[in-house]
């Protein structure tokens, strides 16, 4: 262990390194650790220069592992999970209560989490629940959580990653801005304001164009960097937003907010509920099993409300040709 210590800039070099290779971007890096980006760019490029390898390229489009720094994450996440465990066998064996961490987006922990939460720590009241907050897209590594809702597409299914659902489009608005009206009482036809994330996302709408509103000369914008925010707008009645069904499902199937226009699109990803393999808790697998199903009860009550979204089609496509990956709750690697 003294060699090591003489290998880093310092112990929370480490920290910082597995921070910025989870994240995959340094300002967030310093987000989750509580630094500013500076400091966090520092110390890495002083554990580069104390190994004498790059860790990272540095692209305009953000940054990646090199090969070398991939050996080092793996390595890294493998030792701070293992110390990470023992730390929780230790409280669990104190207070009696099992620690469970989940790693979610903060538009799916604020919008579908939240309002749940009661019944969540009732069905484990003796589970101590601990959440990674992540404000950008769901599609990384899981690290060393214990359960993290990912899209994945189905290339990257692997052990340890059940599939649930398609990842499924909708459009989404309050219900009282779908039945607003002018002074008369008389339905608008025109003028609807688009939600965006980001000004990156201005052309979601284009795959849902209506014939009877959304034109460009009609259409005003809002843009949010934070999805969380994006879902809270349209709940409050600013607009229409793009809504990705696992995060808003909860309050269209309780009818908080309604879809904008029947229609709803899928992707190439998959919502799929990940775990840590190197941790076969029973609770693991039974929080995955109440989180599924509650994510299922929403989209089959969606389904009755809206069936010309077809929600249940895609579900049952999912079961023909892609629920082979979560068939078993560790699925063989492919």
């Amino acid at each position: 262990m003294l060699s090591l210590l003489r290998k880093l800039p310092s112990a929370h070099a480490l920290f910082v390194f597995e921070a910025a290779a989870r994240c995959g971007n340094f300002t967030r890096a310093a987000q989750d650790l509580y630094v500013s980006q500076p400091a966090v760019s520092r110390m890495l490029s002083k554990m580069e220069e104390r190994l004498g390898v790059r860790l990272f390229e540095r692209l305009n489009s953000g940054m990646e592992l090199t090969e070398y720094g991939r050996i080092l994450f793996a390595g890294v996440t493998d030792g701070l999970g293992r110390i990470d465990r023992a730390i929780e066998e230790i409280e669990a064996k104190k207070t009696g209560a099992e620690t469970v961490t989940l790693s979610v987006s903060t538009a799916f922990a604020t919008h579908w989490l939240m309002p749940r939460m009661h019944q969540l720590t009732k069905a484990f009241p003796h589970v101590e629940l601990r959440f990674q907050l992540i404000p950008a897209m769901l599609n990384g590594p899981l690290g060393d959580v214990d359960i993290g809702i990912r899209y994945y597409r189905d290339d990257q299914f692997g052990a340890g990653v059940h599939v649930v659902a398609p990842e499924i489009l909708v459009p989404i608005c309050s219900r009282s801005y779908e039945n607003r009206g002018d002074a008369n009482g008389e339905k608008e036809v025109h003028g609807d304001t688009l939600i965006d994330l980001d000004a990156n996302e201005r052309e979601w709408h284009q795959p849902f164009l209506s014939r009877r509103r959304w034109t460009e000369e009609a259409c005003a914008n809002l843009s949010f960097s934070d999805y969380s925010v994006v879902v809270q707008a349209a709940i409050s009645g600013q607009g229409v937003a793009l809504g990705w069904l696992a995060s808003v499902s909860y309050w269209l199937a309780n009818g908080v907010l309604v879809p904008a226009e029947k229609i709803a699109a899928t992707t190439e990803r998959f919502f799929c509920l990940v775990s840590r393999q190197d941790s076969l808790r029973p609770v693991i697998s039974q929080i995955v099993d109440w989180l599924e199903r509650e994510m299922l009860s929403d989209m089959e009550q969606i389904d009755e409300l809206y069936p010309q979204l077809a929600i249940g089609t895609a579900l049952r496509s999912l079961t023909d040709s892609q629920r082979v990956a979560g068939t078993e709750w560790w699925p063989r690697e492919k």
